[in-house]
């Protein structure tokens, strides 16, 4: 009897399909950047295009080698293979604390002031969901890294985009953000240096920040995954060297810039032990840890002489003065990026002129160096409002291929 039921059940839903329907949470997000991106790549490549690929910052140098060699023998050790529950190795947190001390002269608490993260994305989109009730606001950077927002949508909060403008060295004027915001603002992020800009904070805007956030009580987000690709000799500051940074915030960090291991997907947060606390208790909710093997390489990592990163700086560095002077020489106005591996280009105004009807000058040009020249970029208003009317270009790719990027462009131009 229950099985014919059943057979009669089975035959009725032959053919018949479950209604498959995104929730609103989703429907508002914007489609991923570099998803899009990625799909004009492959459209390109299947048609027979020798890409050059400047578009998504993603180092091409290996890891280094100390790092490979721990990885290659903790991988093998079994008590590596469970679960990696908790905020990170003791040995992890403490190495982590050790690096801020040398790096920054910053003390922390290894136990209750650092925690590890699974890249510092993740911990940066699930922060939200520690601190955020629908309907509160978060400060968001415009342009800025997509996952800021993400974040927001996903807890149900409200971004408010803070305008990054040239004439403010793209860091955001906070005198112009509404007091209705203000009283609802629970999280502001804030990222130097900067993607897409490649702006660098000032010690000045580092302590206003502090002050900012302490007079309306918001806790303050630093992405500092880009602080160890500097140029010409010139340290970024992190936040946690400003009096009272503690008290208001964490810094973000991650593995995948400063020592070319975006696959490895290691990072860490470090800063006030009550944010981290909400964070922790997210974390182990939704996942388990990273991998103690990739947590003991880290440690490595973190371990190496400051002068190991040198030369990843040096070849980025010879990079960046390879496109930037080529651009140049087009008559392109491109400023030189103090920091991180992206180039920040103004749409040239002969392209503006040329192209005036556009929707998105941005995304014109984008296509433009894609069909004409077989070159990823990306469009600056992908990163927000603000960016429209430049795109970004990473030095992520050899410097032969710079140099014969800037020649296809010269060649249509």
């Amino acid at each position: 009897m229950v099985y014919a039921l059943r057979a009669s059940c089975n035959v009725k839903s032959k053919g018949e399909k479950v209604k498959i329907e995104l929730s609103d949470k989703l429907k508002k997000l914007p489609p991923y950047l570099f998803i899009e991106i990625d799909k004009m790549k492959k459209k390109a490549v299947a048609d027979g295009v020798d890409i050059i690929n400047l578009g998504i910052g993603d180092p091409d140098l290996p890891t280094l080698k100390p790092v490979i060699d721990v990885m290659a023998r903790e991988i093998y050790k079994p008590e590596n293979h469970q679960y990696p529950l908790g905020s990170g190795l003791p040995d992890f947190k403490k190495a982590v604390s050790e690096w801020y001390k040398e790096r920054y002269n910053v003390n922390l608490d290894p136990a209750s002031e650092t925690m590890a993260l699974i890249g510092s994305k993740e911990g940066i989109g699930h922060i939200h969901l520690a601190f955020i009730n629908p309907g509160d606001v978060v400060l968001c950077p415009d342009p800025g890294y997509p996952v800021y927002n993400a974040g927001t949508v996903f807890a149900e909060g409200e971004p408010y985009f803070m305008p990054l403008l040239q004439e403010n060295g793209f860091m955001p004027d906070y005198t112009k953000i509404p007091a209705d915001i203000l009283k609802r603002a629970k999280l502001l992020f804030i990222n130097y240096p900067n993607n897409p800009t490649a702006a660098v904070a000032t010690r000045k805007f580092f302590e206003d920040t502090v002050v900012f956030a302490k007079k309306h009580n918001i806790i303050v987000c630093h992405d500092a995954a880009y602080s160890e690709v500097y140029y010409d000799g010139q340290r970024p500051l992190s936040f946690m060297q400003i009096d009272g940074s503690k008290d208001v915030g964490i810094e973000f960090h991650s593995f995948s810039k400063t020592f070319n291991m975006t696959g490895w997907r290691l990072g860490y947060a470090v800063g006030n032990k009550e944010v981290l606390a909400g964070l922790a208790t997210v974390k182990e909710n939704i996942d388990s840890g990273a991998f103690h093997a990739v947590q003991r390489a880290g440690i490595a990592a973190l371990k190496l002489p400051a002068s190991s990163t040198d030369e990843i700086r040096a070849v980025y560095q010879k990079r960046r003065d390879t496109l930037v002077e080529g651009l140049r020489s087009l008559g392109w106005n491109v400023e030189s990026p103090k920091a991180a591996f992206y180039v920040w280009i103004k749409v040239p105004s002969k392209f503006r002129n040329a192209n005036a009807e556009a929707k998105s000058i941005s995304s014109e040009l984008v296509k433009y160096l894609l069909t004409k020249c077989g070159i990823v970029s990306t469009p600056g208003v992908g990163f927000g409002s603000s960016g429209e009317g430049y795109i970004r270009m990473t030095v992520c790719a050899p410097e032969a291929r710079l140099k014969e990027a800037v020649d296809r462009i010269k060649k249509v131009w």
